[in-house]
This record gives structure tokens, sequence and C-alpha cells, in this order.
């Protein structure tokens, strides 16, 4: 079902890549075929809002997965996360600061390697790898040699495509205004870009977080291990945010007994309700549809006015 899913994803990227997404408000300019060294090439989506001018500045929210953000009859499955009529709403309401979207396309057949946090894959012993890459393996992710690229996925955001985004437009650059978001495995490399990075992006909305990062909770190391690096690696809670969240239908049924050991852990090293949510959806499952209705509370939380 899986490699059925990912070979239909990869034929409708193929597609839809020429394609602007149409939104709501404000307006889409595409950087195509952004040219990485550290990762394949994707476009990149940059959203404006209405009344965008280079006399202000703005925040910055770096969302993965950015073919699946703004346009529902361009997606694979025909959802999408209706990110421009989020922001907008938020803004005329006063709810949040003025803010632009970069979206980030994903390159469907290394989605997984790229947004596979790195360094918690690489303290499993050999056998634990193994492991891994065979539960990948079954459900059509990965080959037999499955390796994270996620550190260089990373560099690439912040050597690459931020120092391009701030020159290119009027933002603000300092981590205070710099966010970044996604779900699934999206996710899981946001809590790890936060991680790995303190000094570039001020907080991040993980939202159905993938934390199993196969797709069975059954004899699966990598729970524990991203676990273990989240305890050593969470950034200082006086300047940085943090949001999860999970359903509990579809794959969100694998989140919530994890997600609580994360919460576990994120209290211990000082978060409170000031810097961190961590919010559960009964009843919801894993689609942009679930994260279209619930994605303005990270934005607020994240890019509310000071």
């Amino acid at each position: 079902m899986y490699r059925f899913l990912l070979f239909f994803s990869v034929s409708l990227f193929s597609a839809f890549q020429a394609q602007i997404p149409k939104v709501t408000s404000g307006k889409i300019e595409r950087i195509p075929n952004f040219n990485s060294k550290y990762v394949t090439s994707r476009n990149i989506d940059v959203w404006l809002p209405e009344n965008y001018s280079k006399s202000k500045r703005y925040a910055v929210l770096y969302m993965h997965d950015g073919q699946m953000l703004y346009d529902s009859d361009l997606s694979w499955n025909k959802q999408s996360w209706n990110a421009d009529d989020v922001i907008t709403d938020l803004v005329k309401n006063n709810k949040i600061q003025h803010t632009i979207v970069v979206g980030i396309w994903n390159d469907p057949k290394l989605r997984h390697s790229d947004y596979f946090p790195q360094k918690p894959f690489e303290n499993l012993t050999p056998s634990e790898k193994d492991t891994i890459r065979s539960q990948l393996r079954k459900t059509g992710r990965s080959d037999e040699s499955f390796s994270p690229n996620s550190d260089h996925y990373l560099k690439f955001l912040v050597k690459e495509l931020k120092p391009m985004i701030d020159k290119k437009y009027s933002t603000y650059k300092d981590k205070a205004h710099t966010f970044i978001a996604g779900s699934s495995m999206g996710g899981l490399i946001s809590m790890y870009a936060v991680c790995e990075y303190p000094e570039v992006f001020g907080g991040a909305a993980c939202l159905s977080t993938h934390w199993t990062g196969t797709f069975t909770k059954e004899n699966n190391p990598f729970p524990e291990s991203v676990l273990e690096y989240l305890s050593k690696n969470l950034p200082d809670p006086k300047s940085h945010k943090i949001y999860f969240d999970c359903g509990d239908q579809t794959l969100d049924s694998l989140y919530p007994d994890i997600q609580r050991k994360a919460d576990s852990v994120i209290l211990k090293k000082g978060f409170s309700e000031r810097n961190w949510k961590t919010l559960y959806f009964p009843g919801e499952d894993h689609s942009e549809k679930a994260w279209s209705k619930r994605l303005h509370i990270p934005v607020e939380f994240l890019l509310n006015k000071q």
C-alpha cells in the first residue's frame, strides 16, 4: 500500500510540478528547482500576504511538504493545509505578526531519508539499524541501504535557503521571528531542526509527529532513541517555543503513548505552558484535512505578538 502511495505521489509530483498553486489571498512566488549541494533540487513556494511591502519586515514560517500547503487541486490526495487562509485570518484579527510562509517541496522519493532525524538513528546499534531498515523496506519506504540525510537537509535550510530568503524578501533574520513547522515526518524534522539549530529557529510546530520513524511500534528501537536525543538536545525554554499535537485515528493511533513520554521529557527540561503546548485531538486522523483545522493553534502560539 505504501509503495503504491509513493508511486502515485511521485507521478502526481511530476504532473503538477510546473503549476503554481492558487491561493485565496496574497500570492505565491515560486523559486523553481532550487539547487543545493546538500539535497536534490526542489521547488520553493513563498507565500506573500496581501499588501506585502518592502517597507515592512516579516516573520518567516518555514514549512515542509510545500506542495501540500495551499491548493488541494494540485496535491496528490486532493487535500491541503490552506495555510494562506489560516495566516490571513490570524493577521486580520491582529493575533499574529505579519508573516511570510516558505513552503519547501519534498522529493517524494527521498522524503523519508531527508526528514528522518539522523543523530538518533546513528545512536542505534547495527542490529537496531537493520531492524529500522527492514521495517521501512516492508512498507516500501526505502531499500536495504536506507540512511538518513536529515543533517544535510537542515544544512540546506540553514546555509542555503534561509540566506536566500533573507536577501530576497523583507524579513526579520533573528530566531525570534524564524519558525519551522510540519506534520508526520515533517513534524519530526521540525523538532530535530529546533534542537540542532536553536540559534536559527525560535520555535517549531510539530503536528502528528511521526515518533515511530517506521510504521509500527512493535520491536521498534527508534522512539526510545529519539526521546533520549530530545532529553539531551531540547533548546533553551527561555528563548524557544515548541508545539506538539496528535489525533488517535489511522496513523495517528501510533503516537499518543510516545507523545506522553515526550511531554514528560519536555516538562523535565523546564518548559511550561508559556513556551510549550501539546494538544490531543481524539477522533482526528492523519491528514491535511485534520491539520488544516488546527493549524491556527500552533501558528498563533509561535507567532503571537509579543
